[in-house]
């Protein structure tokens, strides 16, 4: 016998010194915050009862080893009652009642601690204690119910273990107490056991405290307070029910008790881990207390967020048609269920319109390859949208073969037609239909059909948005093909007259050779987006120099670059080299036209100046034209396909603004009528690259000048 205290002594003093342990690694933290600080109170108040049975273990129940038990379980409700306040913020009563049960059970182990050893009170107190055990065990049920449930799915991880620990040992306590309540004495290897599961959790609260060291864990407000307060009944019940029976067995035969110990106590806690882990029976609790407690079904306004929420979840890993379905069949507590929209070219177009609705998504529920038919008998029962199809065994139609367990269609009606319908599975629990069902179900359908309309509209202003860029760059390569053609076509021209002239053969190469470059790379441009062009830094002097050197042949206009301080503009601009290019080449183009049309007898030059503003740079092309008026700048000139010219497209300046703004710059126009016309190209600066080779000036600058018109290459 006293080798077997000696034993229960060990085990007992041994966790207390893991508790202890367990306490002093948190408390090195650098930074405690008030959840870490509970965890220690409860870790020391555990080691203080542990530490208490082994030294008066004749009365591990009673004294101080009781008193200390009941404060092991007060700290522990304390602090999964904090993580719970966290919880639900919004639920003051409920909070309130539970620290008044906390009050109570400070108020028990007082008492219990002041009377210590006092025979004359030792049952009454013990039978108190062992009340109040169950219920601190039952709570913590409760509160670690909740706080899982609670937890996003992303975040479980954080709190797993520590839910695991503090259920085992509540769970525990329950077992023990029951055992306590049917044989009014302690079992002793129950009662050993006790400091063993003690000691077991330790290490998973210790993996807790390093996963949160600042305990910030996102939780979601609990909407279902009432249905987890009946974890609280539902025990209460089960601790009654295992004392009657008991009491039973006793009564009918001493024998049965120890069968009847090991029997009930395990049958209780299967039953409980069933209550809490399966969907359906959780689902029928619901139902019996929405029936019998509750004058409305619903609480509309935490049925319309959590549709809300549902629809807007931003959970890559959940598709949308999968939150379109989990919306409508939460309302009816529904596993699973399955979207049909239509086909229509409009995402508001009728059913009528293709004749069929189309499988668009399943949940919990198979695919189906087989559209539905907007004459089934129970689609023309849905009149338009505006009513709820039950199924039944002959008015399923084509969802018979496909979906069997389909049970009620909810019509998705939007703009005054039915753009599809959601077929869901049988609820959980069966419950009877009614006219707040129906309302409720009609809601949140018209709810689900305009975020889907929403959606499918999106899809097509995407795909009209692509329609558009992909016509933007074929109508910049176009324009870009018709300066190819023209320059062509001069080399034609010139060809009958200078074909002799070595130096002519020569530059015809180079232009044709540019030219197959031009339009190789028209046509790659054609294929992929303008953003997938690698954007090079360029020294936009060296461009420019580049494009003169392409024009010493003789011409009607010169063009002069102005290089009174070459310093300015020596940076670089982020920008494709050959979008620079055709865009000083196509500004040049219409400068020269316009000075050639004022002037056409002695044209002047058209005069380049780069220079460097902060951190812009500025490109001035200036003709002395006939200028423009500000109205025609306002509405005609970069107006896309509007154009004076007989043969020109009216894209050039629009796409010469298009390239600037791509690259993070502008074009501005500054021009009066009889005064010329001055051009600024704004580009943002960067730091600029080294200078490029002579031989790669005049190569590009070649390249860039075959569009300039009557001469300017």
């Amino acid at each position: 016998m006293l080798a077997a205290l000696d034993l229960v002594r060990l085990v007992y003093g041994a966790s207390a010194l893991l508790y202890l342990a367990l306490s002093a690694l948190i408390l090195i933290q650098e930074r405690l915050s008030r959840t870490g600080l509970l965890l220690v109170v409860a870790c020391l108040a555990s080691a203080l009862w542990l530490g208490a049975v082994a030294l008066v273990l004749p009365a591990p129940m009673g004294g101080f080893g009781g008193g200390f038990d009941l404060l092991r379980s007060v700290g522990w409700y304390a602090f999964l009652l904090h993580l719970y306040r966290r919880s639900v913020p919004g639920r003051s009563q409920l909070t309130q009642a539970f620290v008044v049960m906390g009050l109570v059970a400070m108020l028990v182990v007082g008492v219990s601690l002041l009377v210590g050893q006092q025979s004359g009170a030792a049952y009454d107190l013990w039978s108190v204690g062992t009340a109040l055990r169950l219920g601190l065990a039952v709570c913590n049920i409760l509160l670690i119910e909740n706080l899982y449930f609670n937890t996003p799915g992303d975040a479980k991880w954080r709190i797993n273990l520590p839910c695991i620990a503090l259920g085992s040992l509540a769970i525990y306590d329950i077992a023990m107490s029951a055992d306590a309540v049917l044989l009014r004495q302690i079992s002793g290897p129950l009662f050993t056991g006790n400091a063993i599961a003690a000691a077991i959790v330790v290490p998973l609260l210790a993996v807790s405290a390093a996963r949160n060291r600042s305990w910030q864990i996102d939780i979601h407000v609990s909407r279902t307070v009432v249905f987890h307060s009946a974890t609280l009944i539902a025990s209460g019940v089960f601790l009654l029910g295992l004392a009657g029976v008991g009491e039973a067995f006793r009564y009918f035969g001493a024998d049965w008790a120890g069968l009847a110990e090991v029997s009930l106590v395990f049958a209780g806690l299967v039953t409980i881990a069933v209550l809490l882990t399966s969907a359906s029976a959780r689902s029928r609790i619901r139902r019996f207390f929405v029936d019998h407690f509750f004058s409305n079904r619903y609480d509309y306004r935490q049925e319309w967020m959590r549709c809300i929420n549902t629809l807007s979840a931003q959970d890559a890993y959940v598709a949308l048609h999968t939150r379109v379905i989990r919306a409508v069949a939460d309302v009816v507590d529904s596993p699973g269920g399955v979207l049909f929209l239509t086909e229509g070219a409009h995402p508001t177009a009728p059913a009528m319109a293709t004749g069929s609705f189309q499988w668009a998504g399943s949940w919990n529920m198979p695919a189906v390859t087989t559209p539905v038919m907007a004459d089934d008998p129970w689609v023309a029962g849905l009149r338009g949208g505006s009513w709820i199809a039950v199924l039944h065994g002959g008015e399923r139609g084509a969802l018979a073969g496909d979906l069997p367990s389909a049970w009620l269609v909810v019509p998705l009606n939007h703009g005054g037609s039915m753009t599809g319908f959601i077929a869901v599975a049988r609820p959980r629990a069966a419950f009877a239909l009614d006219r707040e069902v129906y309302d409720l179900l009609r809601i949140i359908g018209r709810q689900v059909a305009a975020y889907v309309a929403e959606q499918r509209a999106t899809e097509v202003l995407l795909q009209a948005r692509q329609l558009h860029d992909y016509g933007k760059r074929f109508a910049f390569v176009a324009h870009d093909i018709k300066n190819v053609s023209s320059q062509l076509s001069m080399l034609l021209s010139n060809a009958e007259i200078h074909l002799s002239n070595p130096e002519f053969q020569r530059d015809m190469l180079s232009t044709v050779r540019a030219s197959v470059r031009k339009i190789s790379a028209l046509l790659q441009r054609l294929q992929a987006p303008r953003s997938d062009l690698t954007r090079t830094i360029i020294r936009p002097r060296d461009r420019l120099e580049a494009i003169v050197v392409g024009l010493r042949r003789p011409r009607p206009v010169d063009v002069v670059l102005d290089d009174n301080a070459p310093e300015e503009g020596a940076g670089g601009v982020a920008m494709p080299a050959a979008s620079f290019d055709a865009v000083v080449t196509h500004l040049l183009n219409n400068a020269a036209e316009a000075t050639m049309e004022a002037r056409p007898d002695a044209p002047p030059p058209v005069r380049v100046r780069l220079r460097q503003e902060g951190r812009r740079m500025l490109v001035d092309i200036a003709d002395q034209g006939p200028g423009m008026r500000p109205e025609f700048i306002r509405d005609k000139l970069f107006a896309p396909f509007d154009t004076s010219k007989p043969e020109g497209s009216g894209i050039g300046a629009f796409q010469a603004r298009e390239l600037l703004r791509e690259a993070g710059g502008d074009l501005l126009v500054l021009s009066q009528p009889g005064a010329g016309t001055t051009m600024r190209i704004v580009l943002p600066t960067v730091e600029a690259p080294g200078p490029e080779t002579a031989e790669a000036v005049e190569r590009q600058g070649r390249a860039a000048a075959i569009s300039m018109p009557g001469g300017l290459r």
